[in-house]
């Protein structure tokens, strides 16, 4: 389980993005918090061969010991650069040792259901295929141990079935809560959006009042007012002066109306600052997000569409690597993106951060005409660019 942002703890709902993003487990902070529980049973479970009636087979145990190091020293691996069906080798590993474990103790030493340790670490961390394979593993286990004592057929065939039985339930049981948790957690992201759009609901009507009964009953009465005045003024090119700032007043009038009730208009559409939102909530932890200025109008719908796409490879980037990230929107004569990824023992990235590469992506901006900075953050990797805003008013595709 990933922990969020300045946070060590186990959270559920990290893995669960973690997972959708296809991250591995064995990797990232809070690794610690998960494998934690999983190694402490197995060092007890290797030290109770110690007990009487003490080892049943020699070479079993030093292969349990083997294949424990073997496990502990797979979590060093560059598990990105492996094919995406790798990190099942892990548990299965772990099965091994459970099996030689409990050869080398015989059934009467108690330690046959560390071979439940690879089973539950899969399904909290990995995927439903790799739980079955686990789960037959654990089979083909004990009918190993059961060769080895020369067990009755109703005996392996017995253990065979409980064992797949409990296995399975195991694992559909856990996976089916997780996928509880991750539907609850969209439904919740739905309410707290339709809680957003009714506070700017809210937030228009106020404003509506407040202008009302203010600024636009103020302006309507000067206007009034000057026209009142024309009559006064003998001077033709004054009076057109006049008129002139009449019409003005009339236009301010209209657009702070537009202004105030055109939110509504936009409560169906989904702007540029929605769509980053959707971006960083597949991501684990979640960045930190700001926006300053009008982003949603920035931009046209090409150009918001390219700085997405260069935000999520920029975040592919910063992201797996860093135990914070932060984003930041500003948009003024440019509309201007900071991606920063910062946490410990993190280094500057580009051509030998961790392996990142940052050459590609600034490639492709330059061939766009944007230029990428990329340079050291505090403890991290900042990335920043910006992209021109068209002069005039909004066009009518932009988001």
């Amino acid at each position: 389980m990933e922990p969020g942002p300045g946070s060590a703890s186990l959270d559920e709902s990290s893995v669960l993005a973690s997972f959708s993003a296809g991250h591995s487990p064995f990797g990232r902070p809070g690794l610690a918090a998960r494998v934690g529980p999983f190694a402490l049973v197995a060092v007890v479970a290797e030290a109770s061969l110690a007990l009487p009636p003490g080892t049943r087979v020699g070479t079993a145990a030093i292969v349990s010991l083997v294949l424990l190091a073997a496990v502990a020293l797979a979590f060093l691996l560059p598990w990105r650069r492996l094919p995406a069906w790798a990190p099942v080798l892990v548990p299965l590993t772990c099965t091994g040792w459970a099996l030689a474990l409990t050869l080398a103790g015989g059934t009467i030493s108690g330690v046959g259901l560390v071979v439940l340790i690879p089973l539950i670490w899969s399904a909290l961390f990995h995927r439903p295929w790799e739980s079955a394979c686990v789960v037959a593993a654990i089979v083909a286990a004990e009918v190993v141990v059961s060769v080895s004592q020369s067990a009755p057929d109703a005996v392996t065939i017995r253990r065979v079935l409980l064992w797949a039985a409990l296995g399975g339930l195991l694992a559909v049981a856990t996976h089916g809560l997780r996928d509880r948790i991750r539907r609850s957690q969209q439904a919740t992201a739905r309410l707290e959006q339709q809680l957003a759009e009714l506070r700017i609901v809210e937030d228009r009507d106020r404003l509506a009042a407040e202008l009302q009964s203010s600024v636009i009953q103020r302006i309507f009465a000067a206007g009034l007012k000057l026209q009142g005045a024309l009559s006064l003024m003998p001077r033709a090119d004054v009076r057109r002066r006049v008129e002139s700032s009449v019409d003005d007043l009339d236009d301010a009038i209209r657009l702070l109306r537009q202004a105030i009730f055109g939110l509504e208009s936009r409560l169906d559409s989904v702007g540029l600052r929605q769509q980053v939102l959707r971006l960083c909530a597949d991501l684990s932890p979640v960045p930190e997000i700001t926006f300053a200025g009008p982003v949603d109008d920035a931009l046209p719908a090409g150009a918001s569409d390219q700085l997405l796409d260069m935000l999520q490879t920029a975040l592919g980037l910063i992201s797996p690597d860093a135990a914070q990230t932060s984003v930041d929107l500003r948009a003024d004569d440019a509309l201007t993106v900071v991606v920063t990824g910062t946490g410990p023992d993190r280094r500057p990235a580009g051509g030998d951060g961790h392996g990142r590469d940052f050459s590609p992506l600034c490639d492709r901006a330059s061939q766009a005409g944007i230029a990428i900075d990329v340079g050291p953050a505090e403890g991290g990797t900042r990335l920043a660019w910006s992209v021109p805003v068209p002069a005039g008013p909004p066009p009518a595709d932009r988001r």
